[in-house]
Parts: structure tokens; sequence; C-alpha cells
């Protein structure tokens, strides 16, 4: 059984090299950073002209947005998507981790252990988050004010996102080697800058704005890829294939969704073939249902807000033991 199921993965992977899935599309991404670098540009641009004014908060928004989108490519650089040689795509990662203020060693390092033992309550740095209780085993060893939190979690989620981008900068110092001198500069750089050209209030509300949607958008982006879907524990017999496929969900839309979730939503061709290039992930979509419909493998996939819905519908759950009333 085991083998059987061993070689599944193999005749899956032939498939897809088959269909010349696994290239390189350097191309599409020279166009794609060129293009995120211009529009990332001509808002700082758009903040030097404007000056002190509220006007200044659409800016926000708009870097909210692009912030995210450097932020996707470094993901991919990670992944080895972009560049055949690892030594281009770690130049490429360094230079958009730098410019987002997220340490690229450290994320690296976490996300490569998520994509190994994806949803494993044990094993996934991305089920362990202290404000948030993913299994009822997790609600249960929530104390203090973590525990009145994870009681309403499910309610409290979109907005805690906010607080997102601010945890990614304070993990990136303080987990990173030397790397976190330049996150400490990219914060020393980007608050004189906003500070020396705004007076203190828009200035305060500029950043809240900015870097609260970064890190909703980051957030929404991420959470409907797992949450939700099976949490796996020590001693699961599950093999490579069905690991990844069962414990991911993919988000349709088109692509429009493809755009706003930077490939995200592509997640069960995306954890089967991690260094796929971001463009190939929705042709090889249509591979891996198939064989997964062929070989009796459920594969989930919804709708952008059906898979919020989820994703409050199972936190909900995972903290209902903290919800209830004590016998009498």
């Amino acid at each position: 059984m085991v083998l059987r199921q061993a070689s599944d993965f193999a005749q899956l992977s032939v498939l897809i090299k088959q269909a010349g899935l696994l290239r390189r599309r350097r191309g599409y991404y020279y166009v794609r950073i060129g293009v995120n670098l211009l529009v990332y540009a001509a808002a700082w641009v758009a903040f030097a002209l404007l000056g002190d004014s509220w006007w200044q908060l659409a800016v926000a928004v708009v870097l909210a947005i692009m912030t995210t989108q450097l932020a996707f490519i470094g993901h991919d650089a990670g992944h080895k998507q972009i560049f055949a040689s690892r030594r281009w795509n770690e130049i490429a990662g360094y230079f958009h981790s730098g410019l987002v203020g997220v340490s690229y060693d450290w994320w690296v390092g976490k996300h490569n252990r998520h994509h190994a033992n994806p949803n494993h309550e044990d094993e996934d740095p991305d089920v362990d988050i202290s404000v948030l209780a993913f299994t009822q085993k997790q609600s249960a060893a929530k104390r203090g004010p973590l525990r009145w939190i994870a009681a309403r979690q499910a309610y409290l989620f979109f907005p805690l996102l906010l607080l997102e981008g601010y945890a990614l900068h304070w993990h990136s110092i303080k987990y990173s080697g030397r790397e976190r001198y330049v996150m400490i500069a990219n914060i020393v750089v980007y608050l004189g800058v906003v500070f020396w050209v705004l007076s203190p209030v828009y200035a305060i509300a500029f950043v809240l704005v900015h870097q609260g949607l970064w890190g909703l958008y980051m957030g929404c982006s991420f959470a409907p890829n797992h949450k939700g879907m099976p949490v796996l524990s020590a001693g699961h017999s599950l093999d490579f294939l069905r690991k990844q496929v069962l414990t991911s969900r993919n988000i349709t839309g088109g692509r429009f969704v493809d755009f706003l979730l930077g490939g995200l939503n592509y997640q069960i061709e995306h954890h089967l073939f991690p260094s796929m290039p971001r463009p190939a992930l929705r042709h090889a979509q249509v591979i891996v249902q198939k064989f997964c419909e062929q070989h009796d493998i459920s594969y989930a996939q919804c709708g952008l807000f059906r898979s919020y819905g989820y994703v409050l519908e199972h936190l909900h759950e995972a903290a209902a033991p903290l919800r209830a009333k004590p016998a009498v």
C-alpha cells in the first residue's frame, strides 16, 4: 500500500514534467518585478509630492497592496521559482525582503518547515500562533488573556490580522542573524521619511493604515490555504501526495484572484511542486485535479469568501471548550 501510494506522486510528477510546467519563466518574472517596482516607486513619489495631507492615506493603501505584491515575489524567490540559479533567487529574495522589512532567512526557514509538515499541530509553525487555537488541544493550553482571545478568535480573527505586519517586522528582528540590521535600517528609514514629510498626526495615521492593511492583505492571502482543513497529529500514515493535498485548499476565481493572491490560490499544486513558477500553477491545477479524481483523493477548492467562512467556522469550533459553561 505504501509503495503504491509513493508511486502515485511519481506518476503525477511525470505528467507535470511532460507538460513542461517546471521550466523557468524568467520573462514573466522580469515583467512582474518591473511593474511592481515601478508602481511602488511611483507611490513614494506621490507621497513626496502630496506633502502634509490626508490624501496620503490613499497612498498608504496603494503601498499596502504593493508591499504585499513585493512579498509575493520574495515568496517565489524563496522557493527557487524565478531563476535556475540558487544565487540569483537569493539575490531577488533578499532584495524584496529588504524592501518589505521581513527577514528572508527567518521566513524561508519557517516556511520550509510549514511545507514539510503542513497543518501538523506539532511541526507546522503556521499552526503554532500564540493568540489563536487551531485545535481543541491548543485551546485547552491557553492561559490568561490568550485564553480570552482564543475563546472569541473567530470574531477577532480579521482585526488581529491588522497586527500581522507589525508581528512580521518584530519576528524578523528577533529571530534573524546579521539580517536584523537591514530590518532595523528599513524601519528607521521608513519612519524617518514619513515623519519628515508629514506632521505627527498624519504620520501616525499613514503608518497605521499602511502597516495595518499590509498585515490584513498578507493574512487574507495565506489564511484560506490551510485553515479549516484537517489538522494532522504525530503518527499519521499519509504519504507525501496525500499529506499535501488533503491539508490544502485551492481558491477559485480566475485571473483576478491569481493576481490578488499571488498564485497562492493554487495551494495544492504549490505544495506538491514548490519550485513550479507561478504562471504554470493554473495549468498544473487541471492535471492535478484530474489525477486526484482518478485516484480517489479528496481535492478541496472553493470561492474566496467561502474559504474565509471555513476558516472562521474552524476557529469557532476549535475554541468551543473555552466558551462552554462549567457543569454545576
